[in-house]
């Protein structure tokens, strides 16, 4: 009977190990792990820019063109010593200046106006259309514009609005020749200048080598008989360079919300001129706005100070837009106020239609005073303050009105607008 149950002490023989297999199991293991950790690896680096984006937004670049101070003249001092008379001397004859040497002063200032020319781009405006029979047809308008800020994130572009007005698609080529997209950032329909923005990294190293970013200069010295260049398009076509002298400095036109300097030349140009008038360190001094030429019958150019310019380039290259009110203003100076017995301020020449200042009751004939408490003297006091404001701020205003008799104070609040 024992003998028939003799199968439950049979022994369970193991099986041997496959040493084979098992070696293989851990090198697939082993390369397993590696993938699994290379793919980890790249994940986390392709996405820890974006989480940082995401969670830790770093704050936009902003950018700042600060006026250049200027320098100090030093006054003789009165020591009490008694003053000797300077011995006068007296030029008998001028050497004249030969051909080599104004040839060599050429050179010069077109070497200045060369290196200029890194800073310059074409815009060209890509406009999409069809014609009677409906067929579709693609036309392109050309103008200049100037390199004035490196971001990190992109390249600014100050041109005007006239240039890509109406555009599908804008594109901007570098001095090197190399083309990329645009897209425009802000623009101020006031003066109608306008900032551009083209992404960097869109722009190869080699082209970066071969372009510069343009210095704005200080126009406040800019005297009368100053040797000038213009560069951009001031013949229409891009990359031309114009030497030749400022004419006048005293030119003034008046905007709203802002006066601005013109600058006028003896430089014949296109009439559709653009791009910029510089010294001779090759710092702009003016922007090429032939819009604003006073004298619309010649084709010299003018340009608008750039020192009265940068709040408003600065405030588009920050992607702002440019408060307005609508009031083209003079300053009441101290022999006019007495003359005509007038309180000392800001004069509204002219209130815009549709605009803040005539929804809040401003009348040509007032005068400001204060905004928000500050006193208001002039013009330049007026237009810094209003440079300051955001778009939808709510100003408190004291100005004085003529009545039969004198001039009565009010008071008024307007908001501050955007003009399209």
């Amino acid at each position: 009977m024992a003998d028939d149950f003799q199968f439950i002490k049979e022994t369970r023989k193991e099986k041997p190990i496959n040493r084979k297999r098992l070696f293989r199991h851990m090198v697939e293991t082993v390369i397993l792990a590696i993938i699994f950790g290379a793919v980890g690896c790249l994940t986390f680096v392709l996405l820890q820019p974006r989480l940082e984006q995401y969670f830790s937004p770093e704050e936009q670049q902003q950018v700042s063109f600060v006026e250049p101070e200027e320098e100090p003249v030093e006054e003789p001092q009165d020591d009490g010593e008694e003053k000797t008379e300077p011995e006068t001397v007296i030029i008998e004859k001028q050497t004249p200046i030969d051909l080599g040497q104004y040839q060599t002063l050429q050179n010069k200032l077109y070497a200045v106006g060369r290196e200029a020319d890194k800073f310059i781009v074409s815009v060209t405006n890509v406009k999409n259309d069809t014609d009677i029979f409906n067929t579709s047809y693609e036309t392109k308008g050309i103008g200049s514009g100037v390199i004035i800020a490196d971001t990190g994130d992109n390249f600014l572009i100050l041109t005007e609005k006239k240039t890509i007005a109406g555009a599908s698609s804008i594109r901007v080529t570098f001095a090197d020749g190399a083309t990329v997209k645009a897209e425009l950032q802000q623009y101020d329909g006031n003066t109608g200048i306008a900032v551009l923005r083209v992404k960097a990294e869109d722009v190869t190293k080699d082209t970066r080598r071969q372009i510069a970013v343009a210095t704005l200069g200080s126009s406040v010295g800019v005297s009368q008989g100053q040797l000038v260049l213009a560069v951009g398009s001031p013949i229409g076509t891009i990359h031309s360079i114009l030497t030749g002298n400022i004419t006048s400095n005293r030119n003034t036109i008046s905007t709203m919300d802002c006066n601005y300097t013109i600058f006028t030349t003896d430089m014949v140009g296109s009439a559709d001129a653009s791009g910029a008038l510089i010294n001779t360190n090759g710092e702009i001094i003016g922007f090429v706005l032939q819009d604003y030429n006073m004298q619309k019958e010649q084709t010299t150019l003018a340009a608008v100070s750039i020192s009265e310019l940068k709040g408003v380039i600065e405030l588009l290259s920050n992607d702002k837009p440019v408060p307005y009110l609508g009031l083209r203003i003079s300053t009441v100076t101290d022999e006019i106020a007495e003359d005509y017995h007038m309180p000392k301020g800001v004069y509204v020449r002219d209130v815009a239609l549709d605009s803040p200042a005539m929804e809040a009751g401003f009348q040509s004939g007032d005068v400001i005073t204060a905004i928000n408490g500050e006193e208001i003297t002039a013009a330049e006091d007026y237009e810094k303050l209003l440079r300051g404001l955001t778009v939808d701020d709510i100003v408190h205003i004291n100005y004085e009105r003529q009545s039969a008799e004198d001039y009565i104070p009010l008071e008024i609040d307007a908001k501050a607008g955007v003009l399209e």
